[in-house]
């Protein structure tokens, strides 16, 4: 019956859910700390994410002069509050991330509503390297492969299918590999030989003038040079997803900007007026920790888990009529 399906779907996300997040914060030495729904506008700490994406913003009756913001992720939060709690190099923080996306498209895999956790690790300044995110991504990806493992003891009908090894490819190796691909085309084709593939570099021009895909300006490093000698010190981890049979993008994370990468980013962008901002101005000051730090979509991965065909499925969002209809008719059950 439709509603003990359902059930069972529930009982499933709340096990990935924490069984996910307790090895994300075993595996980084994380600590669960509250995050904010909105955030004052005009401040810079809100994520503009690709640079185009209008956040949700109200006015405060209390503080007439102010509009408060719906927050888009919380990358230059969750640095401002390292710092503000103190937390030690080798140590971070995690929070449960809701938010709201009004700009985004409706798709089997998005909706206006995002839900993941983000992370955020103090570092020293010697560890911004590709090796230190390697390091760290292995992390990540083993507290993926445990939960799979957990998933399928529960749920036997669900068998795991991750690699042991995660593949890593820098996006201008891609672009090399299949000059002839789109973007989403060569992710497909990395995904589907691998299984699991972290992308190195995604937010600065490639060698075709265009970039892998969109980062701000002010959160991730996309632009120094690395030892592998290609630009960037982030990525988009890809899972394949056996049920869509695509590419399915679980987390974009990275080494966060120093002061240099900052200028040279904002500056790249045109946007240098940021600087003076109350997120880029304590980073230029020096009174912000170096870190690394990432979003890990949490219906995201109970869907990658669960094999599932539609976002709607492991989360509660808004959507046009038609979709829930043309959903219906082929079996979709969205909660």
């Amino acid at each position: 019956m439709k509603h003990l399906e359902l059930l069972k779907t529930e009982s499933a996300i709340s096990l990935i859910k924490e069984k996910f997040s307790s090895e994300l914060s075993r595996q980084l030495h994380l600590t669960k700390v509250s995050s904010p729904l909105v955030v004052l506008d005009g401040t810079g700490i809100n994520d503009d994410l690709n640079g185009i994406e209008r956040p949700v913003l109200f006015p405060i009756k209390s503080q007439p002069a102010r509009h408060a913001v719906v927050v888009q992720s919380l990358a230059k939060w969750k640095r401002m509050r390292l710092a503000e709690l103190g937390i030690e190099e080798g140590k971070g923080l995690l929070t449960d991330m809701r938010a709201l996306r009004p700009d985004e498209e409706y798709t089997p895999l998005h909706s206006i509503y995002v839900d993941q956790w983000d992370w955020e690790k103090h570092i020293d300044a010697k560890d911004r390297t590709i090796a230190y995110l390697k390091e760290t991504v292995r992390k990540i990806y083993a507290a993926f492969k445990t939960t799979e493992a957990e998933v399928e003891k529960c749920f036997p009908e669900i068998t795991s299918i991750l690699p042991d090894q995660i593949k890593f490819i820098h996006a201008e190796e891609l672009l090399k590999l299949h000059p002839d691909l789109t973007i989403k085309e060569r992710e497909d084709e990395i995904a589907r030989k691998y299984g699991a593939v972290f992308i190195i570099g995604i937010g600065s021009k490639l060698s075709d003038g265009k970039p892998h895909d969109g980062r701000a300006p002010d959160y991730d490093d996309w632009s120094s040079v690395n030892e592998d000698g290609y630009r960037g010190l982030n990525g988009d981890l890809i899972l394949w997803h056996p049920t869509l049979q695509r590419a399915f993008e679980v987390s974009s994370m990275g080494i966060r900007v120093d002061k240099e990468a900052l200028i040279r980013q904002l500056d790249e962008r045109g946007c240098s007026d940021r600087s003076s901002l109350l997120f880029h101005s304590k980073l230029l000051s020096g009174e912000l920790p170096q870190s690394i730090g990432g979003g890990i979509g949490q219906s995201r991965v109970c869907m990658f888990m669960l094999r599932k065909k539609h976002i709607g499925e492991v989360q509660v969002s808004i959507w046009p009529e038609e979709e829930k209809q043309k959903l219906d008719k082929v079996g979709v059950m969205l909660l």
